[in-house]
């Protein structure tokens, strides 16, 4: 939704910052995924943004794009939320993909949940969009930050702390 994330902030002694916004119910739903090279030297960030819930279909062209664009399969790394279940019985029968699933209520061990709190919490905290276009413009500049920035990259899957 385009509610603010609030986060401290400074200002002059006595005067406390006040952010205004009006009470919108738009949202984006994006999807994002970050590829490794099989020996760890490449990484990469891919992501789609829609105005819409997200379905198993779009998650699983999204799949199918992913694919396309590294000309090799994939081992797809998910939670367990219902629409990732879907589209995975969705591709089951393509050969270009193997799921492994993460357990339960794991957020830590999913390096994407990084990518989410890097650009909300750092790149686009107390920001205030006038309007859905804007939102989408701020997010897509943050990722696209995100996506030259390698280091940053192999931070995610340093902190999702997963065995590789």
């Amino acid at each position: 939704m385009l509610q603010p994330l609030v986060r401290r902030t400074w200002a002059p002694r006595g005067q406390t910052p006040v952010m205004y916004c009006w009470d919108r119910h738009d949202r984006l739903s994006v999807l994002a995924g970050l590829s490794l090279a099989p020996r760890y030297t490449r990484v990469g960030l891919y992501f789609a943004v829609h105005h819409q819930n997200i379905t198993a279909e779009e998650l699983a062209a999204f799949l199918r794009q992913v694919t396309r664009h590294l000309r090799r399969s994939l081992i797809v790394v998910l939670d367990r939320w219902s629409v990732h279940r879907k589209a995975a019985r969705f591709l089951q029968d393509d050969r270009r993909f193997a799921f492994e699933w993460l357990p339960s209520y794991a957020p830590d061990l999913n390096p994407v949940e990084h990518v989410w709190n890097h650009t909300k919490y750092a790149d686009l905290a107390n920001y205030v969009p006038e309007n859905v276009v804007e939102l989408e413009c701020s997010a897509d500049c943050s990722l696209q930050e995100t996506r030259q920035t390698p280091k940053l990259l192999r931070s995610f899957f340093h902190a999702a702390d997963l065995k590789l």
